[in-house]
C-alpha cells in the first residue's frame, strides 16, 4: 500500500514541524503548539521532506536512475520555490498589514482582517529542513 520511502519522508516532514514548537518554545519560550499546522519557520517542513525522500530514493534506486533524477529535480523546484515566489508573498503580507495598520482611507472594511505573513522561509530555515531530511534519511536508511 505505501511504500516505506513515502512513509519516511512524511514522517520526516512531521517531525520538521514538530520541532517548530520546540524551536519557538527554545528561542521564544513561548508555547504555541498551533505552529504545528503553519507554513513557514524553522526548520521548513518541505526542505526535509523532499532531502528525505531524494536521499532514500537515491540510496535505494542509484543516483544514476531516472527516478532519482527526477525526484531531485522535484526537490530543487520544491527548496526554491520555498525560499522565492512564498518568501516574497510574505514581505507583500507584511507590508501590506503595515498599510492597513496605518488606517488607510476607504480600507476600513479590512481593518481586522490580517494576512498572514510567514509563508516561506529564509535559506537558513530551508537549511534546518535540509539537515532533518538528512538525519531521518541517515536513520531509516538502509544500513
Amino acid at each position: 500500500m505505501w511504500h516505506n520511502i513515502g512513509v519516511q519522508a512524511l514522517a520526516s516532514g512531521l517531525l520538521a514541524q514538530a520541532a517548530k514548537v520546540l524551536v519557538e518554545l527554545l528561542t521564544r519560550r513561548r508555547w504555541r503548539p498551533g505552529l504545528f499546522l503553519v507554513n513557514g519557520g524553522m526548520p521548513s517542513s518541505h526542505a526535509a521532506t523532499v532531502t528525505t525522500l531524494t536521499v532514500l530514493v537515491g540510496r535505494s534506486e542509484g543516483l544514476d536512475s531516472t527516478l532519482f533524477s527526477l525526484v531531485l529535480i522535484f526537490s530543487l523546484f520544491v527548496i526554491f520555490e520555498a525560499t522565492g515566489l512564498r518568501q516574497e508573498m510574505g514581505k507583500q503580507a507584511q507590508l501590506l498589514n503595515e498599510l492597513l495598520d496605518g488606517g488607510l482611507h476607504g480600507w476600513e472594511a479590512l481593518q481586522g482582517k490580517r494576512l498572514r505573513e510567514l509563508m516561506g522561509h529564509t535559506w537558513g530555515e530551508v537549511l534546518g529542513g535540509i539537515v532533518c531530511g538528512l538525519l531521518a534519511a541517515w536513520w531509516w536508511g538502509p544500513r
